[in-house]
């Protein structure tokens, strides 16, 4: 996977070496040459230029570049700006982070695929959810051990937990299931929100676009992910 990430602070160049260490290739932007410098040997590649100039942004390879990630934390100004200017320039899929509720809601109104809110989640969590295909969220127990938000396989749709046998087939158990539900914010933009089902019974059934939070060893959630390539 390739991607691209602007601003290194302590999130985004946690996360770009993260990313980096497995295997991906990353591009950390900063207008920081010192940032740039002290990272240059820990990220794939470095690069230091002004991400709220739209002309000087095109020139880097976003159209070969599978997830942007706009990390700016101190200058909400410019995180806003080059987000602008990212979905802009049409990336395939925008990442930003919020550092207020107003910021999150101006974001959304950008149109922003995804929202990142590092004070709370770690750029661990972070690099699994974007190394993991199907992973929706994840937090991490132990180096061997994590619970994952994961969509529902396409094979296991309309089927119980029973019939499926997750335990038996994927040693992994099952704790509950999320719908998702439309919402409006106060700028009558429609986002998505979280309704979760309670804790699950081997007769919960699986639906199209359910999402299943899941306990186990990530080389067992690793193998379920894998199965559905």
């Amino acid at each position: 996977m390739k991607y691209i990430i602007f601003g290194l602070g302590n999130f985004g160049s946690s996360l770009g070496q993260k990313l980096t260490e497995q295997g991906n290739e990353v591009i950390g932007v900063d207008k920081s040459m010192d940032k740039v410098d002290d990272l240059k040997e820990k990220i794939s590649h470095t690069v230091c230029l002004d991400s709220t100039d739209q002309f000087t942004v095109s020139g880097l390879p976003l159209k070969d570049t599978d997830v942007v990630i706009v990390a700016i934390g101190e200058d909400q100004g410019a995180n806003i700006m080059t987000t602008a200017v990212l979905k802009n320039l049409e990336v395939k899929r925008l990442i930003s982070r919020a550092i207020t509720p107003l910021h999150e809601t101006v974001l959304e109104a950008i149109g922003v695929d995804e929202i990142v809110h590092p004070e709370e989640e770690t750029a661990e969590r972070w690099a699994k959810k974007l190394c993991m295909k199907g992973v929706v969220d994840s937090f991490e127990l132990s180096g061997k051990f994590s619970i994952v938000e994961v969509s529902v396989p396409k094979k296991y749709v309309g089927q119980t937990l029973q019939e499926v046998g997750f335990r038996r087939r994927h040693n992994l158990v099952v704790l509950t299931t999320i719908k998702k539900s439309e919402t409006t914010n106060m700028l009558g933009i429609h986002k998505e929100e979280n309704l979760v089902q309670g804790v699950a019974s081997p007769k919960t059934v699986l639906e199209e676009n359910d999402i299943m939070v899941i306990y186990g060893d990530n080389k067992d959630i690793r193998k379920l992910l894998n199965a559905e390539d």
